[in-house]
């Protein structure tokens, strides 16, 4: 399969660390920017549709973000369990813990999707949409509310088999999803054919199908066993002792996606208090931003699941070099990103736009974040060995500290005392400081302890339950 390699062709507990977590980890960087184009996607058919249309998704998107990151939680706790599980050779275990994780995932969507669908025009409004845009965004809000199951079940599905290893197949199902999107998008938007004109809603439509088809394939996928993880009806049946476990790993998960949610919207609230074109410059050199830090969070999944399978087995050693060899190479890395963009902002920016106001402010705001790219994938890598080792409390203390407590203040008082250039160095103030308290937490060493062994483990909770149902 080329530099592509499937799970059976790696051994993450044994063998060269570097060339196992670089194979794990390049599929995850195909998969992040695969979800960056669904955006881009959406966001292009409606920018040929009005303002108000693509105002409508811009406003959307970050309420999907903030309803996903509520029940993502149990995801993470799922990859988590599935990895330690599989690194400590209980394949039982792997199979109903994937099977516990579709279950409480699939009440978790339906449970937020109802609220979220009721209540979505009031969130909308909160956000400060106009009334022209308002009844666009909610409609497209609705129908990603009652299709949430499928957005949030192919995310599921993602990351348990990236828990257990296999990162080539969700890899290949992403492709065929936004591949299809891309196709169905014009088609529901512009009534192209035999379909009618839908506008936002139709945007919202293809997005649901695309990803539902996925999770369905996905499911059948986990159904038939095929890929190593075998879901069963009967290990789906509840079980809240093994239930409780998943909260104390995946509560803290969904409190640090949410907070990132929320910080997310408070900084745009920040730069929304000056003139358009620093909005318009700041939007851009965001998603210039967001594109270089796709690599840092896919290698920051990779070390996750090789830390815990690792730990699983009680390879602390190994597990440590894992994320002390991926906070060296990503430093490097996204600091030879950073120097490139330091270098030649304007003509990045330019790509986005014509407006000689917008690229000087974006130029700014790249100049200064770009030189600390470089301990974004420290930060990054860090909080990813936390995450597989169990510790997942610590990561979103981690993450809320940086994002919370050091880069928003900084930002409001910043924004005050300094106008702009105020907001733009709290960027690099944070990613430093957030990259030293996790290394500095880390090397403290007390991550080492499996979540899935000891007196108080679930299996021992559970074994009662696997018996009855075998």
């Amino acid at each position: 399969m080329g530099i592509f390699k499937r799970k059976e062709e790696l051994d993450l507990t044994g063998g060269s660390v570097g060339y196992n977590l670089f194979h794990l980890s390049l599929p995850i960087v195909v998969i992040n920017l695969m979800r960056t184009a669904y955006n881009l996607v959406d966001t292009f058919w409606l920018g040929q549709v009005s303002k108000e249309a693509l105002a409508a998704v811009t406003f959307a998107f970050p309420l999907v973000f903030f309803l996903i990151s509520l029940g993502m939680g149990l995801a993470v706790a799922g990859s988590v369990l599935v990895a330690q599980y599989e690194g400590s050779g209980q394949t039982d275990m792997v199979d109903f813990a994937a099977s516990q994780t579709v279950t409480f995932s699939f009440l978790a969507s339906v449970l937020l999707g109802t609220v979220g669908y009721f209540f979505v025009e009031e969130l909308v409004g909160l956000l400060g949409a106009e009334p022209a845009v308002l009844p666009l965004a909610t409609g497209y809000m609705e129908i990603v509310s009652l299709g949430l199951f499928f957005m949030f079940g192919f995310s599921v599905f993602i990351s348990l088999l990236r828990g257990y290893g296999d990162t080539f197949t969700p890899m290949l199902l992403m492709f065929g999803a936004v591949t299809l999107n891309m196709l169905l998008d014009p088609f529901l938007i512009f009534g192209w054919w035999i379909f009618p004109e839908l506008g936002v809603q139709g945007a919202a439509i293809a997005t649901v199908f695309c990803r539902g088809l996925a999770a369905l394939i996905g499911f059948g996928i986990l159904m038939s066993g095929w890929k190593g993880i075998t879901v069963s009806f009967a290990q789906m049946v509840p079980d809240f002792a093994f239930f409780r476990k998943m909260v104390r790993l995946g509560l803290p998960a969904s409190v640090e996606g949410t907070g990132r949610s929320l910080s997310i919207n408070l900084l745009v609230a920040i730069v929304g208090t000056f003139p358009t074109a620093v909005v318009s410059g700041y939007g851009i050199g965001i998603r210039i931003f967001s594109m270089v830090f796709l690599p840092a969070m896919a290698v920051g999944r990779g070390v996750e699941t090789m830390t815990g399978q690792n730990v699983g087995i009680e390879k602390f050693d190994r597990a440590e070099e894992v994320n002390y060899l991926a906070a060296k190479f990503m430093f490097l890395l996204q600091t030879l990103f950073g120097v490139l963009i330091f270098l030649y902002p304007e003509p990045i920016v330019a790509v986005f736009t014509d407006s000689a106001e917008v690229v000087r402010v974006g130029a700014e705001f790249l100049r200064y974040v770009a030189l600390s790219f470089g301990f974004i994938g420290v930060l990054r890598a860090f909080t990813g060995g936390f995450r597989g080792a169990g510790k997942t409390a610590i990561a979103a203390v981690i993450s809320i500290a940086t994002l919370g407590l050091i880069r928003l203040p900084i930002a409001y008082v910043g924004s005050i005392l300094q106008g702009p250039p105020g907001v733009w160095l709290a960027f690099p103030i944070s990613n430093v400081a957030g990259a030293v308290i996790a290394f500095l937490w880390f090397r403290r060493g007390t991550w080492k302890q499996k979540v899935v062994d000891g007196k108080k483990d679930v299996v021992s909770e559970t074994s009662e339950h696997l018996e009855s149902v075998e």
